[in-house]
């Protein structure tokens, strides 16, 4: 074939030993493209006589043809380079059951350790390393991680010292700019509205600086808080002015203005409130003659319970970072005139340290917490504190004791060691040993005071942890006999201690667990004839919307049933 000019056959995939290609010797002119294929076998019998011939990509093993116009590289030969490795080559023959020739080929591996025992020796070694350099690793991560910590509670301590104490009389006026927060009054202004800051217009004298009642132009009533800042500290207006910067919820009193004209002397003003707080509220005096006190039904009482959770609840769980009020107390809650509920004393406010869900880690690198403070400590600054003070302002409410909520010291310590073991989950007439005298209730509201009373007796558990949080003392306070009464049962038997799928359940678990071992230690028994206070007026709650007696189970579709604890919380975590 003379006149053969180009043969390409590349990239067939074509297979086998390459052909004799002595036939072809006159095509001396010729060019051959047999690479990307897999041909195999010896290259010793090929015609050097050829123009060109590309044998690249194949599998050829053996010695290299000496032509200088043969192109042989990726293929298996011995002593070039830019061929196959040996494995891929093995591997190829091998497949075919054929004999690759890799004795004469070079082996570019490494030969064997001569002893496998100093190998395996080496391995335990590097192994050791590994173990005990992970281990060192972690400690120093640990370590650095308790520094960091340290190092951020000490700024914190810092701040909070630096930022305690009267402001100098000569300081400038604050940085920040709040006039945006109402209207801005003149000096002049307020002085008429309180009459210069007369006596017969003083309300009372607050940790956070002086009440006024005031009338601003047109008669419209207003309180004035007249801050002194040479006896209190600046962040005493100063936290509630970003806190009113920041929020805004119906359950908080109304900021209608305010007077920053004067260094020493900041004015606040407040929509004014009817009916005062829940704390001069509770009873009032209803003739002047013979000094009679009319108390609050309970109707009202468990509505300013839900106004004051509400509030609570937004502070807590809808603004971020939570919310602290710090100074949670039956003089804070205030009563407009149809007893809603507005969250004053706002001066304590602060941001919560931390937050109560912290990873694993967090908790136990955080020191533990001993004690809990009031305002005047400044040294509590988380949710569970409020809840705890919570629970105080709801036994105030069940039993009537005034000042509960205000005071924590050893007389009230001591009266509620005394009388937090009335507050049984097994038994509603318990809690008629410490109900307030005044209240005239049925027995479906005598249901709702016992479920108030185990409310409020799980948020004073002596670990914060162990405190429900406000969204969960708000839907237990909404929804008062799913606390207390049995899902299932159709003659309304109240709850018992093994009802683990119960309402109560799911948020007071481990405070039902610790009130049952405890109450085999109540002494005496209840004489459920002749209890004060307790008649069967067929009077019932506006929330029951006609139901008539304590057997009568709730309608599931008003208070749907959780399945379970783990639904339940499931459900809020969406």
């Amino acid at each position: 074939m003379p006149q053969l000019y180009l043969l390409d056959v590349s990239g067939n995939n074509f297979t086998g030993v390459l052909p004799n290609l002595t036939s072809l010797a006159n095509a001396t002119g010729a060019t051959f493209n047999l690479a990307n294929n897999q041909f195999f076998g010896n290259l010793t019998s090929l015609v050097p006589k050829f123009r060109f011939i590309d044998l690249s990509d194949n599998y050829f093993q053996g010695p290299a043809p000496n032509n200088t116009r043969t192109n042989v590289t990726g293929n298996c030969l011995q002593n070039l380079s830019n061929q196959r490795n040996i494995q891929d080559c093995k591997l190829f023959y091998d497949r075919r059951g054929l004999l690759f020739d890799n004795d004469l080929a070079p082996d570019p591996s490494p030969p064997p350790l001569a002893e496998p025992a100093s190998k395996n020796k080496k391995q335990v070694t590097y192994i050791m390393i590994g173990l005990f350099g992970g281990l060192g690793f972690i400690v120093l991560l640990v370590s650095v991680l308790l520094l960091l910590l340290k190092k951020c509670d000490r700024g914190k301590t810092d701040q909070r010292a630096a930022s305690i104490g009267p402001v100098p009389g000569g300081s400038s006026p604050p940085p920040k700019s709040f006039s945006g927060l109402g209207e801005s009054f003149s000096y002049e202004q307020v002085l008429q509205a309180t009459c210069d800051f007369s006596d017969t217009n003083l309300i009372k004298h607050g940790h956070s600086g002086d009440l006024f009642r005031g009338e601003l132009e047109g008669g419209f009533p207003v309180v004035i808080k007249r801050v002194d800042l040479h006896s209190l500290r600046k962040e005493s207006y100063m936290s509630e002015l970003e806190c009113f910067s920041k929020v805004s919820h119906t359950r908080l009193v109304p900021l209608l203005g305010h007077c920053l004209e004067h260094e020493n002397e900041k004015l606040l003003v407040y929509k004014y409130m009817p009916h005062g707080d829940l704390s001069n509220s509770l009873y009032r005096v209803t003739s002047l003659e013979d000094d009679s006190l009319q108390s609050l039904d309970w109707i009202t009482r468990m509505k300013i319970a839900i106004g004051a959770a509400e509030g609570l609840s937004y502070l807590h769980h809808e603004c971020n970072p939570p919310i602290v009020h710090r100074d949670i107390q039956a003089s804070s809650i205030l009563l407009d005139d149809k007893y809603e509920v507005r969250l004053g004393s706002l001066s304590e406010v602060h941001a919560q340290e931390g937050d109560n869900h912290q990873n694993v880690i967090t908790r136990l690198l955080r020191k533990p917490q001993t004690t809990e403070q009031g305002p005047s400590g400044s040294s509590s600054a988380t949710c569970a504190y409020d809840v705890y003070c919570f629970g105080k302002v709801l036994l105030e409410l069940v039993t009537g004791k005034l000042g509960l909520s205000k005071s924590d010291d050893d007389n009230t310590k001591e009266w509620l060691e005394k009388n937090l073991q009335y507050i049984r989950i097994d038994d509603k007439e318990m809690v008629t040993k410490i109900l307030d005298k005044s209240l005239i209730v049925d027995e479906d509201l005598l249901e709702e005071v016992w479920a108030m009373a185990i409310v409020g007796k799980s948020c004073l558990s002596p670990k914060p942890s162990k405190r429900p949080l406000m969204k969960h003392i708000l839907r237990a306070l909404e929804n008062p006999l799913k606390v207390v009464r049995q899902e299932s049962s159709s003659s309304g038997k109240l709850r018992t201690t093994s009802s683990r799928r119960s309402w109560s359940a799911a948020f007071f678990g481990s405070w039902r667990h610790s009130s049952s071992d405890s109450s085999n230690n109540v002494p005496g028994q209840t004489n459920r004839e002749g209890t004060s206070g307790l008649k069967q007026s067929g009077r019932v709650s506006s929330r029951e919307s006609g139901a008539n007696s304590s057997s009568q189970k709730r309608s599931s579709e008003i208070f749907p049933e959780p399945v379970d604890t783990h639904d339940i919380e499931r459900q809020d975590e969406n």
